[in-house]
């Protein structure tokens, strides 16, 4: 089934809001419906496929056939840019003038491969599609002549599974779900769920480093890969022999987060684990985000550290944000202070022993025990948040998300910086704005900071949003933070990716671009400046 092409996910899963989240909006935030509602599919006007001469027959004898080469109107939409909330204000406005010549969906490998070069051959860039899921222009190329969207979703299968080393060959468009329900019946898990879980692949994971919300007990995706299959314009990769090597610079880190620049992921070997026997998640209460971060920091570095671990800030849990299907309800979360989430999975042993002796530290941090309700509502929402900004577009309010991450030392000021880039940006527009903000992913040594803003969408709403991020992102450096902890960088965060890894960097990334895709046939723009 293909995701919405006007917003996220399911239309079924879709809901309107409360008539007290709308109250409070107007009240709040000065939110008022729009004059005009989103265009009809039917009613958008794309333009005619700019394919060259020649170019349709030679990708068709690439992948199999005609059938697999589709330049209707509604596949050339849904595979046009990403789901920001700019991706889906311009869609929904009808704009279509960036949509790619003709979408292919190649069976293998060598198909992929074939692609390539004819897409070099023909004047042609391609844009590696998985999911359709990118939140900051991965799948926006600047590109200057006709480019393909290479849907990967014919490669859907389980390769391999090693029992013995504890390692799973799969393909890169299987959906997050599918991979789970193939290990699940094995008895393995990967473990890895983001809030896109629901539609994202794998080779989306290893394309964007993904990080899951089980990410303090599984890790992040690029910790669980030990082997990738990469297609290029001059040939393959291979990279993986070991799960540990000293023969030079390890390549995987290479291909991982390359966001399709390098070349399109045909297979991933990732680690697996055995399935949990149990589950459970449990809220705690902090009087403050400070306070709460204290103790977040404490079983990041000292243990026992939970499977999952976040904290909503004071805005955040009094919304109810952490658990979005309560919003507007009875049943939304009372009280002041910051909500945490605690989640152990594994043995029922292991559970209980790490669950134990995480509340003695929680406690001994000033947490309050909540019960397991709020874990419970936690889990049972946790992929909704972005059927909610579907919903919050439909009111006429404008919502999107942003974040980063640092080391704890800088966690307080980078979060403060931030908040402040974004509101001060957005009042002085006349669209105060509403912003949250949670600790989604911790380590050791720092943090991941999500933030979530809500104000009303103005006159222009693109270019409204446009100059907040841009402070965001200016405030992110400033700070001490990376621009992107798992959402990437796509053509969004590229000025300031560049800015963080400095010229030698860019020129290195650039270098490696030339010898594999002279032709600049792999997402022009994305992730590397184009020459």
């Amino acid at each position: 089934m293909d995701m919405l092409w006007s917003g996220w996910g399911d239309p079924a899963k879709a809901a309107p809001l409360p008539g007290t989240v709308i109250g409070l909006l107007r009240d709040l935030l000065g939110v008022t419906p729009r004059e005009n509602g989103p265009a009809s599919l039917d009613a958008i006007e794309v333009p005619v496929s700019p394919l060259p001469d020649g170019a349709r027959e030679a990708l068709a004898a690439c992948v199999g056939g005609d059938a697999y080469v589709r330049q209707d109107a509604e596949s050339r939409i849904r595979h046009t840019r990403g789901k920001s909330t700019p991706d889906l204000l311009r869609i929904r406005a009808g704009e279509a003038d960036d949509t790619p010549a003709a979408v292919l969906l190649p069976g293998s490998h060598d198909e992929v491969l074939a692609v390539l070069r004819a897409c070099a051959e023909h004047g042609l860039s391609a844009v590696p599609f998985g999911g359709g899921t990118s939140v900051v222009g991965g799948l926006a190329p600047e590109a200057k002549r006709p480019f393909v969207a290479l849907d990967l979703r014919r490669l859907d299968g389980l390769v391999a599974l090693d029992e013995v080393s504890r390692t799973a060959t799969v393909q890169p468009g299987l959906r997050g779900p599918q991979c789970e329900a193939l290990l699940n019946e094995r008895g393995w898990t990967l473990g890895h769920f983001p809030q896109s879980f629901e539609w994202a692949t794998v080779g989306g994971f290893a394309a964007a480093r993904s990080s899951g919300q089980a990410s303090a007990g599984y890790g992040r995706f690029d910790e669980m890969v030990l082997g990738l299959t990469l297609a290029t314009p001059q040939g393959t990769l291979e990279t993986g022999r070991a799960p540990r090597s000293a023969a030079g610079p390890d390549l995987r880190q290479l291909v991982l987060g390359s966001e399709g620049a390098f070349g399109v992921i045909t297979a991933v070997a990732v680690r697996i684990r055995p399935l949990p026997q149990r589950r459970v998640y449990e809220g705690w209460r902090f009087a403050t985000f400070e306070a709460g971060a204290a103790a977040l920091r404490r079983l990041a570095q000292d243990g026992p550290r939970p499977t999952v671990l976040r904290l909503s800030d004071e805005t955040e849990t009094f919304i109810g944000l952490a658990q979005p299907d309560a919003i507007g309800t009875a049943e939304a979360p009372q009280g002041a202070g910051c909500m945490a989430i605690a989640g152990y999975e594994g043995t029922e042993e292991d559970t209980a022993a790490r669950r134990a002796a995480a509340r003695e530290v929680l406690l001994a941090c000033g947490g309050e025990f909540a019960g397991e309700e709020p874990g419970e509502r936690w889990e049972h929402g946790r992929y909704n948040a972005p059927y909610l900004r579907d919903a919050l577009l439909d009111a006429g309010a404008f919502a999107e998300t942003l974040e980063t991450a640092a080391f704890w030392s800088a966690v307080p000021g980078l979060y403060a910086a931030v908040r402040q880039a974004v509101t001060g940006t957005l009042t002085e527009a006349g669209t105060p704005p509403l912003v949250m903000c949670h600790i989604s992913h911790v380590y050791e040594n720092g943090a991941s900071l999500y933030f979530t803003v809500v104000s009303a969408q103005g006159d222009e709403p693109v270019a409204h949003w446009e100059r907040a991020k841009r402070a965001a992102n200016d405030a992110i450096l400033a700070a001490g933070g990376t621009i992107s902890h798992h959402h990437g960088v796509g053509t969004d965060h590229r000025d300031w990716y560049t800015s963080e890894i400095g010229p030698v960097g860019v020129r290195m990334l650039q270098a490696v671009k030339a010898e594999i895709d002279p032709a600049g046939v792999l997402s022009p723009g994305v992730l590397i400046p184009v020459r």
